[in-house]
């Protein structure tokens, strides 16, 4: 008898990204209407059109930037994917999602639209760093340290020499660093609440 449950199980441990890379294909094939509809696009969400803060993060520049993008999610994954559940997992990716939106809007009105997971993914990225420090493994002080070095970096000299390039048009730094405050503010939340519960259960 063929047993089937470790691939259902091996399948929904990684329904997160999995999901993601999905929308992104389906969004990558809808072309160019696709981007129109849901596109962070400044006017737009200010007349109402919310759905675009969330969506924007499917829409790519083209193929090259979303296969960029879909590798970084897959090693973020491999990295940290079992240090916090799915259902934590899920909030730290609304919460990176809609920080890099609302962060756009409201602290950087020159940008008038965004496309991409980049900002997302280092949301995701500092709360696995952060997650995987508390659970001991100190030798990701060093990817932390690379991440505050990445986001000065691209603050102060814009960004890294060939992503332009590489993803086929300019990059905005700037959701990189409000994802990456939006899933570093989430995590410490999701930590701060597990030990409240934590210390109540032991009275």
């Amino acid at each position: 008898m063929i047993n089937t449950f470790p691939v259902w199980s091996r399948l929904r441990r990684h329904a997160l990204p999995l999901s993601f890379a999905l929308m992104a294909l389906i969004a990558a094939v809808g072309g160019t209407h696709a981007d129109e509809w849901l596109r962070y696009e400044r006017s737009p969400i200010l007349n109402g059109e919310i759905w675009r803060l969330f969506s924007a993060h499917f829409v790519h520049l083209g193929w090259s930037h979303l296969l960029m993008n879909l590798a970084a999610l897959a090693l973020i994954w491999m990295l940290f994917g079992r240090m916090l559940s799915l259902s934590t997992w899920v909030v730290i990716s609304l919460a990176s999602m809609l920080g890099v939106g609302l962060g756009l809007l409201l602290f950087s009105p020159s940008i008038g639209w965004y496309v991409g997971l980049s900002g997302m993914l280092h949301g995701l990225f500092a709360a696995g760093v952060m997650a995987s420090l508390r659970a001991g493994n100190r030798l990701e002080i060093m990817l932390l340290l690379l991440l505050l070095g990445k986001l000065m970096w691209e603050q102060i000299h814009g960004p890294l020499p060939g992503t332009a390039e590489f993803a086929g048009g300019a990059v905005v730094t700037d959701a990189h660093l409000y994802g990456a405050v939006s899933g570093f503010v989430a995590v410490l939340v999701y930590m701060f609440a597990k030990g409240i519960r934590t210390c109540s259960r032991s009275r």
